[in-house]
């Protein structure tokens, strides 16, 4: 049994360079928060023809963090100054075609953070060759280790050197609004651009299109047919911090230069540009995912057990949830006691406004968690406790 929603998406196809195309064009994902609003991922290339911008067809010389004046030096740069070191420009090429993206460092040893989008060509293809270039403008070969396209991560490594800088992580739990970000990456391929912003929103939830390549062996989730990408849902922090195409992968920092996510998607208006809608994956849920894709090969899942649809709540201080359906015989939710009808309005604490949100933020557990569900049935508010079972099962259903 699936936790999906029964609402509509729009989609927008991964657009990659070809292989014997004169020009680049920019890797692009989509994704929709409504039916009204598209998103982009921030996957680079070239800008395709018409376009206001400057077209990038390949990685840039890294800019490094330049101090002309010590008085004038703010907590920018002396975040671009911890964290740059740590991020680096990737160019993501297959037979068919080619991108480029973000990546941040996580050991010194060369494991390093980015999107699933990014290694897999906006899932067209497991077949890549991937090369990193570092702030210090030496290139690396890289080789990819995993990925997890139900949350948009990847871990890969570094081959040549065991002296890498990792960027220092932050407890992504801790974040508050209004708190100041910084983003680094290499929109349109240009290394090491810091743009500063806030954290606009936490618990955000998004739709895009899966990275999940059809003919690979990972463990993404089959829960949408007919269509050569299905959405999913992803947990993010928003932020107003000018992110766009090349982004993909790389980091959203505080001001101390610490990890605070990976930058994944941004809003759009017609147009594959920044508006100051962007949206990170939380560090916590990206390290998560690493961690268990370095040990174990692939990252776990939650599983609700549970067919989930979106509820408007009359007379009620909740205006919406996500109603129950149908159970899974044995599932979590059954076990923990909900029922058809019940509406969930808090999962682990989270509110919870539709389906996508509870998709999303049981996706974000991984398999065995422990998680408090608040919910309504018939008018009273109701706690139950769930162990999340493991989401691989649905691979064999």
């Amino acid at each position: 049994m699936h936790e999906r929603s029964s609402g509509q998406f729009l989609y927008y196809p991964v657009e990659s360079k070809k292989a014997d195309s004169p020009k680049s064009k920019k890797s692009t994902r989509a994704l929709a928060m409504s039916v009204i609003a598209a998103f982009a991922a921030l996957t680079g290339g070239a800008i395709g023809a018409g376009a206001s911008l400057v077209a990038f067809s390949s990685m840039q010389a890294p800019a490094p963090v330049v101090v002309n004046n010590t008085e004038a030096v703010n907590w920018v740069t002396g975040a671009a100054v911890a964290a740059s070191p740590s991020v680096v420009t990737l160019s993501v090429t297959s037979s068919t075609g080619s991108g480029n993206g973000s990546g941040v460092m996580i050991t010194e040893d060369g494991y390093a953070l980015t999107n699933s989008h990014v290694v897999t060509l906006g899932g067209s293809t497991n077949d890549v060759n991937v090369t990193a270039q570092a702030w210090d403008g030496r290139v690396y070969d890289a080789e990819v280790i995993g990925t997890d396209p139900t949350n948009d991560i990847a871990v890969i490594r570094l081959i040549g050197s065991e002296s890498f800088q990792p960027i220092q992580i932050k407890d992504s739990d801790g974040l508050n609004v209004g708190e100041p970000v910084v983003a680094i990456g290499a929109p349109l391929g240009l290394s090491s651009t810091v743009t500063q912003g806030i954290v606009s929103a936490l618990n955000r939830t998004i739709q895009v299109a899966s990275s999940e390549v059809e003919d690979g062996n990972g463990s993404g989730l089959r829960f949408w047919d007919g269509f050569s990408q299905r959405p999913i849902n992803l947990q993010v922090i928003q932020t107003d911090a000018a992110i766009n195409p090349g982004n993909s992968g790389g980091a959203l920092v505080d001001q101390q230069g610490s990890l605070v996510g990976i930058n994944v998607a941004i809003a759009t208006s017609g147009s594959s540009g920044n508006i100051g809608v962007g949206f990170a994956i939380p560090a916590n849920t990206a390290l998560r995912i690493s961690d268990e894709i370095i040990e174990k090969g692939f990252a776990s899942h939650g599983l609700l057990g549970a067919l989930v649809t979106d509820s408007v709540i009359p007379n009620s201080s909740f205006a919406s949830g996500a109603e129950i359906v149908e159970l899974t015989p044995g599932g979590a939710a059954e076990l923990a006691g909900l029922q058809p009808g019940d509406v969930v309005v808090l999962f682990d604490g989270q509110r919870i406004e539709g389906s996508g949100e509870l998709t999303a933020a049981v996706r974000a557990q991984p398999a065995g968690a422990e998680v408090e569900i608040e919910a309504l049935r018939a008018g009273q508010r109701l706690s139950f406790v769930a162990t999340l079972g493991d989401s691989r099962d649905l691979e064999s259903n």
